[in-house]
Parts: C-alpha cells; sequence; structure tokens
C-alpha cells in the first residue's frame, strides 16, 4: 500500500506493564477498559486521586503484558507514579527501547490504527526499524488540525481535566469499566455539570505566542496554546469565548 507520511516518533518512549497481576493492575487504575487491548490499541491516561491528569498512552496488549506508548518527557513520572500503586501485586514495570513508527494513509502490515481518531493514522512498535526517511509531516499541525491536545502542552499534568480536554471524544475514557483513580471527581464532571471550560479550535490571525493569554470585552477568556499557521488550540471559558477575541496583537474566532 501506498504511505503518504510516516516516520519513527523521537517523541515517544515505550513503557514494559508486565507479571501476572498486570492486567488487573491497570484496570484499576486507568481511564479506559484493559480489555479493549484484546482488540487493538487502546488510549487511556492516569489521573492524581483529585482527578487531574498525569499522563495519557496508548495502550498495546503483549503476551506477556501491556506495553505504554507515551511521551517522553512524561514516561518517569508515569513509571514512578505506577511503581507507588504497585505493592505487592506481581508486576514489573521497566522501560524498554522499543521504537514508535508512525503514519497516515495506506497502512503497512502489522500497523495498528490510532484508536483516539480515524485521521490520526497507525503505528508499529518494534526493537528495530528499518532506515526511513520522514517525508516531513509536522504532527503538531496534523493534530491541531484534528482538534487533538498534545501530551504536556494543552494537557497540563496536575493541572488539566481531561473531558476538558475532549477526552471522551478520542475514545479515552469509560464510565462502565469500573474504579480508576480520579474516577469519582471526572464521573461527577460527566453526568452532573456542564463543562464550562475546555479546549477548542480557534483561528489566529496574526502572531501570537502558545501562552498568550485571550480576552474579549477586555476580560480573559482563556489560553492561547498550540499555534501554527492560522490554527490553533486554546483552553476558553465558554460563557466568554464569544465573537472576536484577542491573543496579544492578534485576533482570535473559534473555528467551525
Amino acid at each position: 500500500m501506498h504511505v503518504i507520511s510516516a516516520d519513527i516518533a523521537t517523541d515517544r518512549s515505550i513503557l514494559s506493564i508486565t507479571g501476572t497481576d498486570a492486567s488487573h493492575f491497570l484496570q484499576g487504575l486507568i481511564t479506559n477498559d484493559v480489555v479493549k487491548a484484546d482488540n487493538g490499541l487502546v488510549y487511556a491516561a492516569l489521573l492524581s486521586p483529585q482527578g487531574k491528569y498525569l499522563a495519557d498512552f496508548l495502550l498495546l496488549k503483549q503476551d506477556h503484558g501491556y506495553l505504554l506508548d507515551v511521551d517522553t518527557e512524561l514516561a518517569p513520572g508515569l513509571a514512578q507514579r505506577l511503581g507507588m500503586y504497585k505493592l505487592r501485586a506481581d508486576v514489573q514495570i521497566e522501560q524498554t527501547d522499543i521504537k514508535v513508527l508512525r503514519g497516515v494513509g495506506g497502512a503497512p502490515d502489522g500497523a495498528l490504527a490510532d484508536p483516539r481518531q480515524e485521521g490520526l493514522g497507525w503505528r508499529i512498535y518494534a526493537d528495530e526499524l528499518p532506515e526511513h526517511s520522514p517525508a516531513g509531516t509536522d504532527w503538531t499541525a496534523f493534530q491541531i488540525a484534528l482538534g487533538v491536545p498534545q501530551s504536556g502542552v494543552e494537557m497540563i499534568p496536575n493541572e488539566s481535566y481531561i473531558l476538558e480536554c475532549g477526552f471522551e471524544q478520542l475514545n479515552g475514557v469509560d464510565f462502565r469499566k469500573g474504579c480508576f483513580v480520579g474516577q469519582e471527581v471526572t464521573a461527577r464532571m460527566h453526568h452532573k455539570t456542564t463543562l464550562k471550560k475546555g479546549l477548542r479550535k480557534v483561528v489566529v490571525a496574526g502572531d501570537a505566542a502558545p501562552g498568550t493569554e485571550i480576552t474579549a470585552n477586555g476580560k480573559a477568556v482563556g489560553t492561547l496554546h498550540s499555534v501554527r499557521g492560522e490554527l490553533g488550540l486554546a483552553y476558553l471559558r465558554f460563557d466568554r469565548a464569544t465573537g472576536e477575541m484577542t491573543a496579544g496583537e492578534a485576533s482570535v474566532t473559534l473555528a467551525d
């Protein structure tokens, strides 16, 4: 099959979770149902007991456990936090040298579909990957265009709430699976409240750096995060995010 674009994801690390208790261990901690990993990649997160985001990852089932595909900067903290929950369980948590080939377009044999959105393409995991010339895809621009937040950028450890980051729409949380860390706060937000804040795709006319405050009618509306060209992702207060907004000298409007 023809591959439109593919490269080795140098910003990702792979953790190995093995042992006889690995499945039960993860099931009680993460936001999604590990049983789904029998059928392909699963998107999930680990939260704090207060329901705040710590790390998100793709989960892959193996013969002797699971692989967690996580942003490299978040990997050490995720491994440490998982280790805190291990107690006497038969679980081993290790950093691996496994590499990730990601791409969009025609998927080669052995590729696994990204479960977050169909448009996010596919991934292959291997200890060794053939030399590959990247096609120059700007993955940040790609995710912005699809409205998908980035680990550690739009989703900020110990600060973000996953529902405000569109985690349900990204197939990252299962409210029927039973308990997980931070479930009480997350379920309450899901069932009993209407979200008043969250991420939205915006059109930016002019120059504005990530982190710039967004205002409207002299009031703070939110914060601009990733920007590529005229598109960006912003964390907004919905009751104020109407009409034209500003971020520094740039004008900001909600994208369609």
